[in-house]
């Protein structure tokens, strides 16, 4: 077959995956230990032999064209499959090396995600895992991440998503919260509480409260003067303080149950849960690095 590039246009298309996934010809140079005019050279380049605009430039960031977002993903694909068949050549395809770019929700990210990369970085040293804790659905190919975890899986056919956990919900409140406002026995009696609010940041509107009643799936819409919105960990925060009934994660609140500084309510009316769920894109090579950090999550949450 005739060569198609040479070893100056694969030179440029590694630095044009490293602008876009650090969104800065600065930071690829530095990952490349060029120059950012190198950098901005070769691109161009590229762009030149395309005849397509692969960049929006301003002068403090940069981010992809539509166009740009295309060849990234295909480019992305195409250098990971070239890494993992010469690590498959050379034998070292056994041990899982490289970056990870992850993004959980603050609750799981916190409870769950964050303690278990201990045991993940022991068992696989070679492999730096870059987390953010956000509750806010990504753009894999503009903001570079590999995979994400979250509680709504994004309305995306590109995506694979990868069932997790599912998080089982408790109504939780202070002992002296109870004991100052009594204890509800029943839906109803929910009228009578300050329940703390959730916000969800798509919406703005507060998340109902979901109970089994009778074998049956209900909602309840409940009222109270203190909401949080964007960090379910504030309304568990205020619960810990006595501000009034609260349903969350059971794993949010598992150890103050545990010690005694929350207490549980309405138990009969409880075994309602929410997923969890993995994502990545469908049309991304997934490097053994990726598959190995989430057969960790699955086996450790």
């Amino acid at each position: 077959m005739a060569r198609e590039f040479g070893d100056v246009m694969l030179g440029s298309i590694e630095l044009f995956c490293l602008a876009a996934e650090a969104q800065s010809f600065t930071a690829a140079a530095r990952e490349a230990g060029l120059t950012p005019a190198a950098v901005s050279r070769s691109i161009a380049r590229l762009e030149e032999r395309l005849q397509v605009r692969l960049f929006v430039r301003s002068t403090r960031k940069i981010r992809l064209t539509d166009g740009g977002r295309t060849y990234f993903d295909q480019c992305r694909q195409a250098l990971n499959r070239l890494s993992e068949a010469e690590r498959e050549l050379t034998g070292t395809q056994a041990e899982p090396a490289g970056k990870l770019r992850i993004s959980v929700p603050t609750t799981l990210g916190h409870c769950r995600v964050l303690p278990a990369l201990v045991g993940f970085r022991a068992r696989y040293p070679k492999v730096q895992v870059e987390v953010q804790l956000s509750n806010r659905n990504v753009d894999f190919t503009a903001d570079g991440f590999d995979l994400a975890v979250r509680a709504r899986a994004q309305a995306d056919s590109g995506l694979v998503a990868r069932k997790l956990m599912d998080a089982e919900l408790v109504v939780v409140a202070t002992p002296g919260y109870l004991q100052s406002a009594g204890r509800p026995r029943s839906l109803a009696d929910l009228a009578s509480h300050e329940c703390i609010q959730f916000l969800l940041p798509s919406t703005g509107q507060a998340v109902p409260w979901v109970f089994r009643q009778d074998g049956q799936d209900v909602e309840v819409g409940t009222a109270g003067s203190l909401t949080c919105s964007d960090d379910l960990l504030g309304v568990a925060t205020l619960a810990r303080h006595g501000a009034g009934l609260l349903q969350t994660y059971r794993f949010i609140v598992e150890n103050d149950l545990r010690q005694g500084t929350l207490v549980e309510v309405l138990q009969d009316l409880g075994g309602r849960s929410r997923p969890f769920s993995i994502l990545y894109p469908a049309t991304r090579h997934m490097p053994l690095r990726m598959r190995a950090f989430i057969d960790h999550l699955v086996a450790s949450v």
